[in-house]
């Protein structure tokens, strides 16, 4: 029997061999195979990005080399690219542009680019004609391309200071930044309507006063950051006994506030859901955060004439934060379409007609 038994495993070895041999030839080849299609795809993605960066040397911004004072007069070109962030509330800023320029006679189309350092360069060189961007934002954003992560920051919640910045940042890269628009889009706090009303909170100075222990709902990051935690209890004297790592208005951390395992969420003054989850906001009144209001950036050679301005302008002077939150709860809440949303609005208010 054992002899029996060993005869034909003995036999069988060979075979096993040779199968598992050619087991890992067709490994092999595979993975041959497979190297040469991903060397194959970083060579197209190295030639297209050589490609484009030819084609933004030949474009109308301004070189590295002869960025400065912009001399030359302020573009009208009729086909305009307006630039989205591919967020909602992105979204509706460029459609509410595109169909204002496409009814002053302009030919529009929109493209969506969710990486700033993406878009940005696009904008310089003219390949984006127009993006919605929030001042303080983009003026750090800009600081750091031109002077480096760690310069200090020129957003502030000073808006004309903030403009000023951003202004001597994007004009030497061909950008023209737009007036300021009532819309304003930065961090917010948010408490239940019942927690309010009982301890009668409608400011970020009442809750101070109220020397109440908050437990916030926030990012990681709040614990560092001068306009989170240590800004609340510096400014306002906010009692803040710990950070609940939820992340920045996501639907866990107001539900953390909603059930009362923390009392106050970290959001943004356009959030549009606040009154499903029974939150409000208390008012910034000694102004912590940056001004990151709402403005238009055209690039200057191609869409910075008085014509292109004028028409953006009207809407600047219109829309405020409460429209903003509005319109993103009809489009994240009630899932109606962006350009359906923005055109009823730019209707009601009298800036297309109906």
């Amino acid at each position: 029997m054992i002899r029996f038994r060993t005869g034909p495993v003995a036999l069988r070895a060979p075979a096993a061999r040779a199968a598992r041999a050619a087991r890992a030839a067709r490994a092999a080849r595979a993975a041959r195979a497979a190297l040469a299609t991903l060397v194959a795809l970083v060579v197209s993605a190295v030639l297209a990005v050589l490609a484009a960066l030819a084609l933004t040397g030949c474009t109308t911004g301004p070189s590295l080399e002869d960025q400065g004072e912009v001399t030359g007069s302020p573009g009208d070109s009729k086909h305009l690219t307006i630039g989205s962030a591919g967020f909602t509330e992105s979204e509706l800023l460029a459609q509410m542009y595109s169909l204002l320029l496409d009814h002053a006679g302009y030919d529009t189309r929109i493209i969506t680019v969710t990486n700033r350092e993406i878009y940005e360069p696009a904008l310089e060189s003219g390949q984006i004609d127009v993006v919605p961007e929030y001042a303080a934002t983009f003026a750090d954003w800009l600081n750091a391309k031109a002077n480096g992560p760690d310069a200090p920051t020129v957003g502030s919640p000073d808006l004309a200071a903030t403009m000023t910045a951003l202004r001597s940042l994007a004009t030497p890269r061909g950008l023209t930044v737009l007036p300021p628009g009532k819309a304003v889009d930065q961090n917010a706090f948010a408490v239940t309507k019942e927690y309010a009303d009982r301890h009668h909170l409608k400011t970020l100075s009442d809750l101070g006063r109220s020397k109440l222990p908050v437990r916030l709902a926030a990012g990681d990051e709040c614990v560092q950051r001068p306009y989170c935690a240590p800004g609340l209890k510096k400014t306002y004297g906010i009692d803040i006994t710990a950070i609940d790592p939820k992340g920045i208005g996501t639907t866990p951390a107001k539900q953390a506030v909603q059930s009362g395992q923390d009392q106050m969420v970290v959001t943004t003054t356009t959030d549009a859901t606040l009154d499903d989850f029974g939150l409000v906001l208390l008012a910034d009144d000694r102004h912590l955060q940056n001004a990151d209001h709402v403005v238009p950036v055209v690039n200057r050679s191609r869409a910075g004439s008085p014509a292109v301005t004028g028409v953006l302008d009207r809407l600047n002077s219109v829309l405020t934060t409460a429209d903003l939150a509005r319109l993103n709860k009809e489009v994240d809440s009630w899932r109606r379409l962006p350009e359906d949303v923005a055109r009823e609005y730019l209707e009601s208010k009298g800036l297309l007609p109906k």
